[in-house]
């Protein structure tokens, strides 16, 4: 056998993998299944974003320059600025990259240094697993910061030590949350920011769901803060465009930071392609099709919050996203409450276990198939939930 690394060796299976495995199997014996378990939307890519990447690909290829380029960021710096009222600079403040996830995963190797006592990621759970899972592919030690229905599902930082706050070199947010769906305020934002500059800590900000809010006005974000040292934002259109294939994103913040982060992409080869950068220049540039995404996500959550209020059913948090956070039944755990669902229903939802033992007592139901498809998962849940409560 081919002798691997202890990190590489310690890497657990993702979680979905096994859910994955559940449906394949009702699949297989003839069952119709509904899946709400991976946030993978089903709604189409517009069709002008389709049309501008089939116009960029050109006859010949070349390697895509590590910034990115250059309309791309000064598109993303045009749409932060009408989001969120804030003026970044193209050149110093913005790299695009490949979706969020492989600077989620790869961050902790930029910051942690074990040398100087600083290796240690904080991350909130129940959370999304990949910031816990790059910290220790890293070399690092991640602390856990407890996500209560109570608190608001946000972190307590005044409760953390100092010295917790003297190793750590990273702290992880991300807000709208997954899979709470809770959203945060901008006073916190400020309050980690400034705790983070206090401690010499960076601040990472996940936003991959900033624009499924369901409210009068947008949540708040991390870049609205008035000192953006030791801070960088995390963004993708994945959820926001219904672009998850296509990896595009980028991240925005600390200029010191992005001009490392700019250095070291030459040796990783980790830039978008040119003609899916191209494609993201028109879809940062239209705000049309993200409000009509908004419109679909939330005749599909009205379907549910109904269903689950008609039952008795407590849904948490699932002010933005298109995660809701269901309560499990009393007397269940949330694993053998989602196989049961699969089995009697065919709907599948992630149990809470999968993102953390803090996510125990509930499951997470992505929203992503179609409204007709969430109406039929509706009507096989009202089924068995009344048989239940007969």
């Amino acid at each position: 056998m081919v002798h691997l690394s202890p990190r590489l060796r310690d890497v657990e299976p993702y979680p979905f993998e096994a859910l994955d495995r559940r449906k394949a199997e009702a699949l297989d014996a003839g069952r119709t299944v509904v899946d709400f378990g991976v946030g993978d939307p089903r709604e189409e890519t517009p069709a002008f974003v389709r049309d501008a990447l089939a116009d960029a690909i050109a006859p010949i290829s070349s390697y895509p320059r590590a910034a990115g380029l250059p309309p791309l960021r000064r598109a993303i710096a045009a749409w932060v600025e009408r989001r969120y009222g804030v003026a970044l600079d193209a050149d110093t403040q913005i790299l695009p990259t490949l979706g969020s996830k492989e600077l989620v995963f790869s961050l902790a190797q930029a910051v942690l240094d074990p040398a100087a006592e600083r290796d240690l990621v904080l991350t909130t759970a129940p959370g999304y697993p990949i910031p816990e899972r790059g910290a220790r592919y890293a070399g690092g030690d991640v602390v856990r910061l407890p996500l209560t229905e109570a608190n608001g599902f946000l972190p307590d930082l005044e409760a953390i030590p100092d010295d917790t706050w003297g190793r750590a070199a990273l702290l992880w947010v991300n807000y709208p949350n997954n899979p709470t769906g809770a959203v945060a305020p901008l006073s916190f934002y400020e309050e980690a920011a400034e705790r983070c500059r206090a401690h010499d800590v960076l601040l990472a900000s996940d936003e991959a769901y900033s624009e499924l809010w369901f409210g009068d006005a947008p949540p708040a974000g991390a870049l609205q803060v008035g000192d953006r040292s030791n801070l960088v934002v995390l963004q993708t259109l994945s959820k926001r465009s219904s672009m998850t294939g296509y990896r595009s994103g980028f991240a925005a913040g600390d200029p010191d930071l992005i001009g490392a982060l700019r250095r070291l992409r030459p040796a990783v080869g980790v830039t978008p392609q040119e003609f899916v950068q191209r494609a993201s220049i028109v879809a940062w540039g239209d705000e049309r099709h993200v409000e009509q995404n908004r419109e679909r996500y939330a005749a599909k959550r009205a379907t549910f919050l109904e269903l689950f209020a008609r039952h008795g059913l407590h849904v948490a948090g699932s002010e933005a996203t298109f995660y809701l956070w269901v309560a499990v039944p009393v007397g269940r755990t949330s694993l053998d409450w989602a196989l049961d669902l699969l089995e009697r229903a065919g709907v599948v939802v992630a149990p809470g276990s999968f993102f953390g033992p803090e996510g125990e007592g509930f499951v997470r139901m992505a929203m992503v198939p179609t409204l007709a498809e969430c109406r039929r998962a509706a009507t096989a849940l009202d089924r068995i939930f009344a048989e239940v409560s007969a």
